[in-house]
């Protein structure tokens, strides 16, 4: 039977590129993890490579202290090694080959109970993979485009707004000199959530006397 007084261990992980707010949920991972459930924690370092090569640092309240507004991720991160279609070397020839029972063993010899993955696509789909192995997943969806259903916000959407009115502001003062319309083209995949809370809080589709806009997405 398994042992219920044994504190639980999880494990975080950043696939794919990075985005703003990656530091502030792994910062938020470890003090629920730490304050509200005692359970210790790990990250896996370059993603998925990491849980392959079993490379991984302490998570706790010294190692994440101050990386709340920091860009990036302190876990690193690639958006090119998928787990199921990895390239190895084998005999000087680099083939590809289905390497996840690897990265399984490698949290079972952990003790990883859980495995909480921040990805896009690409990287939430390798997490499918892996819970359809047995491995408890719970994958936290990256995306600054604000496209997933039944979420009001994801993590990142809020900055990518405000670097797009920020900019859009400096933008206002080069169309009013030079009397032009300008194009702004931002990102936003499939969904103009962007485009469309940047361009209202940007004054971009102002068209009132002495101001030039138009936005795109």
């Amino acid at each position: 039977m398994p042992d219920s007084s044994k504190k639980k261990k999880i494990a975080i992980l950043t696939g794919g590129g990075d985005a703003p707010g990656l530091n502030a949920v792994i910062y938020a991972l470890v003090r629920a993890c730490h304050n509200t459930m005692d359970c210790e924690v790990i990250g896996y370092k370059f993603g998925y490579r990491g849980l392959y090569n079993n490379d991984f640092m302490a998570l706790n309240r010294q190692s994440t202290s101050g990386i709340l507004h920091k860009g990036g991720t302190i876990l690193f991160n690639s958006n090119k090694d998928n787990l199921f279609d990895y390239t190895v070397m084998e005999n000087g020839v680099a083939v590809k080959k289905d390497v996840s029972d690897v990265a399984v063993q490698n949290m079972k010899n952990e003790g990883v109970d859980a495995l909480v993955i921040l990805g896009g696509d690409g990287t939430l789909t390798s997490a499918r993979d892996f819970a359809r192995k047995g491995v408890n997943v719970i994958g936290v969806p990256k995306t600054i485009d604000n496209d997933l259903p039944a979420t009001d916000v994801t993590f990142g959407f809020d900055t990518a707004v405000n670097i797009v009115t920020e900019n859009l502001g400096r933008l206002h003062t080069t169309a009013e000199s030079h009397h032009r319309v300008m194009v702004v083209e931002v990102m936003g995949r499939s969904a103009g959530w962007i485009c469309l809370h940047a361009g209202i809080a940007g004054s971009a589709i102002d068209s009132g006397q002495g101001s030039s806009g138009s936005f795109r997405h």
